[in-house]
C-alpha cells in the first residue's frame, strides 16, 4: 500500500482527478476548514475547471448548502492537505448558495456573473 506521499508522487504530475478533488477540504483565509469540494464545473467548450461546489454546514453531509467557487479563487495548500480561498466561513453567509433541494441555475449568466462578482474574480 503506497503512502500518502508515494501517492502524492504517482499523480499525473501536474493534473490531478476529479474523483480526487471531490471531497477535498477547503480552508479559509483563516485556515480554518469551511467545507469541502462536492463537485467541479467543467466549461464544456473550453474544457477548463470554472467552478468548484463547496459544501457548508449541516451535519455529516445531510443540510449543506451549496456554495459555488469560481475555481481562480482556490489554490492548493500541499501542508494542509486541500484548497484555500481568500474568504472565511462568516464571509460565507452572504455568499451566492442553494440549499439541497434546489440545484443551481447555471444558464442564467446573470446569477453566475454574480459569484464572480461575490468573490472577485473576473467573469471569463
Amino acid at each position: 500500500m503506497l503512502n500518502q506521499g508515494e501517492l502524492d508522487r504517482s499523480e499525473m504530475g501536474r493534473l490531478i482527478g476529479s474523483d480526487k478533488v471531490e471531497g477535498t477540504s477547503v480552508y479559509g483565509a483563516d485556515r480554518n476548514k469551511i467545507g469541502a469540494i462536492e463537485r467541479v464545473m467543467i466549461d464544456k467548450i473550453s474544457g477548463k475547471v470554472s467552478y468548484a461546489v463547496l459544501g457548508f454546514g449541516g451535519f455529516l453531509g445531510l443540510g449543506n448548502d451549496h456554495y459555488p467557487l469560481p475555481w481562480q479563487s482556490l489554490k492548493y495548500d500541499t501542508e494542509l492537505g486541500g484548497y484555500v480561498t481568500a474568504i472565511t466561513a462568516k464571509d460565507l453567509e452572504g455568499a451566492p448558495k442553494y440549499g439541497g433541494k434546489a440545484e443551481w441555475n447555471w444558464a442564467d449568466d446573470a446569477a453566475v456573473r454574480g459569484i464572480n462578482a461575490y468573490y472577485g474574480v473576473p467573469f471569463v
